[in-house]
């Protein structure tokens, strides 16, 4: 979608509401103004509070320790496949692998055989 805004007093600009629905923009939202060579690129920011930031990493850095330390462990690890074994042999129960649904919520199949 391509529009044309005015830049109003102290250079703030209005971006058109179907853009702020669409990027889930509110007053006080954060933007990123990047300088590009062709013009200038908005694009929505996400914020994460200085307070929680160490907290997101401890918790990436703790996930990313205990998956090694699984993968580590043949035990560990072979009870992990086998509960895997056990949902991948659920995803298809009692559905029909021929069968798909449109939108309009129609049910179709893929090969032409009565069923």
């Amino acid at each position: 979608m391509t529009t044309t805004t005015k830049v109003g007093k102290r250079g703030t600009l209005v971006i058109p509401a179907a853009l702020r629905r669409q990027y889930h923009l509110a007053e006080g939202s954060l933007v990123i103004a990047e300088a590009r060579d062709d013009g200038i690129l908005l694009r929505p920011a996400r914020a994460v509070p200085r307070d929680q930031e160490e907290a997101y990493e401890q918790l990436i850095e703790a996930s990313n320790a205990a998956y090694a330390a699984l993968r580590a462990d043949p035990a560990a690890w072979a009870e992990v496949e086998a509960e895997r074994a056990v949902w991948d042999g659920t995803l298809m129960d009692g559905l029909d692998p021929d069968e798909y649904w449109t939108e309009d919520r129609e049910v179709h199949y893929v090969s032409a055989a009565p069923r």
